[in-house]
């Protein structure tokens, strides 16, 4: 087995260009279980008019359209701020072996916090789930952000 290598620092790139297009700046990026990258993405909810082009969905997608296959087995996501309940129900369906995530959200955070999908009976799959890798600079690009905007 190779030893670990976080790919956190990619996420955080697409994180990035998504602020720079005015998108909250959350990146994600899915390894193939052979440890190649197959999608990367970031959030684009506003530039495509769509609530569910989150970087997780879009990375999924991606994902799935490289592989041929609606299932992601043996993957891994690397997502730069704790998936929502939407996201941690495709993570779920799509099968993602192990998620890997920067920042925790306390207000709409759907793993750990409010709706912990994976917990859920009714969720298809529970993946490994590693929190805080990259997060204090996660949370440091989030917050910059929304205090961009909020003009403080």
């Amino acid at each position: 087995m190779s030893p670990f290598k976080s790919h956190m620092q990619t996420a955080l790139l697409e994180a990035r260009a998504a602020a720079e297009r005015g998108e909250v700046p959350v990146g994600a990026l899915i390894l193939g279980a052979d440890g190649t990258v197959l999608a990367q993405a970031g959030n684009r909810t506003r530039e495509l008019c769509d609530p569910t082009a989150h970087a997780e969905i879009l990375a999924i997608r991606a994902a799935c359209a490289a592989l041929g296959s609606e299932r992601l087995t043996g993957c891994a996501l690397y997502v730069t701020l704790e998936p929502c309940a939407m996201c941690a129900a495709a993570i779920s369906a799509a099968r993602i072996a192990r998620v890997y995530y920067g920042a925790s959200d306390p207000k709409s955070g759907g793993v750990a916090q409010g709706a912990r999908v994976f917990d859920r009976a009714q969720s298809h799959h529970r993946p490994d789930v590693y929190d805080g890798i990259a997060g204090a600079e996660a949370e440091e690009l989030l917050r910059e952000f929304f205090a961009e905007r909020r003009g403080t």
